[in-house]
């Protein structure tokens, strides 16, 4: 399957007019955007030339990107759906949303529980662009906000974050499939463990990251870096579980994400994608 390609030809590369003006320089269409790229994989419309060019370069190399791209958001939503029904979580931290897409997190958790206080974080300027209409459907019960704000300063996105979420309650941190754009391990391992420092006991880590699990992944991942885009770094499966140290994963443990809880009316997916992600509780 292809993604597809917008109808109407490319957006206008001017900056949205209710981009902040602060993050209008970043606003950039002849550069490749991870975000965009990502949402060009999923079939979305929110991309432009050059994200399509570098999107099909890798996915010419490695057809399965796309395939991960577009289980990535069942898989979000199956985690969502878990924490909101079966582990009554009411407040969720998703650092790193990138673009709207058919199902997002706050629709989900509000769905399930419409008094879910909900706080997404990125700072990728088409994401600021598309803020709010991301935060649209907000039920009456529950809250929505958006920080734009870096994921090397949990301190920071802790500390706006508490103007909406509920600290004294357990809290969902989310990494979907963005820290492999922090390209030194041991920051990954910072970021992560300082951020569920500051979230209570009873809090949740959600993550997904891409692994090294094949050849082609590797190659592909090169090709990606080679465009001009933020490169993105392929961690080993033990990497992506030494993550979770002192935490409780909750089954199946660290899987790949096809495989993570799977909906029994799933049939067809694919046994492995070389994405692998876990759920797991705070002590």
């Amino acid at each position: 399957m292809s993604p597809a390609k917008s109808p109407s030809g490319d957006p206008a590369a001017n900056p949205p007019p209710h981009l902040p003006r602060y993050a209008r320089e970043r606003f950039r269409t002849d550069i490749p955007s991870p975000a965009r790229t990502w949402n060009y994989w999923m079939g979305g419309q929110d991309n432009y030339e050059a994200d399509r060019a570098v999107g099909d370069s890798t996915a010419a190399i490695n057809p399965e990107v796309i395939t991960l791209a577009q289980e990535s958001r069942p898989f979000l939503v199956r985690v969502v759906r878990y924490l909101a029904v079966e582990e009554k979580i009411r407040n969720f931290l998703d650092i790193g949303a990138g673009l709207p897409a058919a199902s997002n997190t706050h629709q989900i958790a509000q769905g399930a529980a419409p008094d879910a206080r909900v706080v997404y974080v990125d700072n990728d300027a088409t994401a600021l662009a598309r803020a709010r209409e991301l935060m649209r459907g907000t039920t009456p019960e529950g809250v929505t906000d958006y920080l734009d704000a870096d994921y090397h300063d949990p301190r920071q996105i802790l500390e706006q974050a508490a103007n909406v979420l509920n600290f004294d309650q357990p809290i969902a941190v989310m990494f979907m499939g963005v820290l492999g754009f922090c390209p030194e391990y041991g920051t990954v391992r910072r970021i992560a463990a300082d951020t569920m420092a500051g979230v209570p006991s009873g809090s949740f880590l959600a993550l997904w990251d891409c692994t090294d699990t094949s050849d082609a992944a590797r190659r592909s991942t090169q090709q990606y870096a080679d465009s001009g885009t933020a490169p993105y770094v392929l961690r080993s499966v033990e990497q992506l579980d030494a993550l979770f140290d002192g935490l409780d994963k909750v089954e199946p443990g660290l899987a790949s994400i096809t495989q993570w809880r799977p909906d029994q009316d799933q049939d067809g997916l694919p046994e492995h994608v070389n994405g692998y992600g876990a759920v797991a509780r705070k002590p």
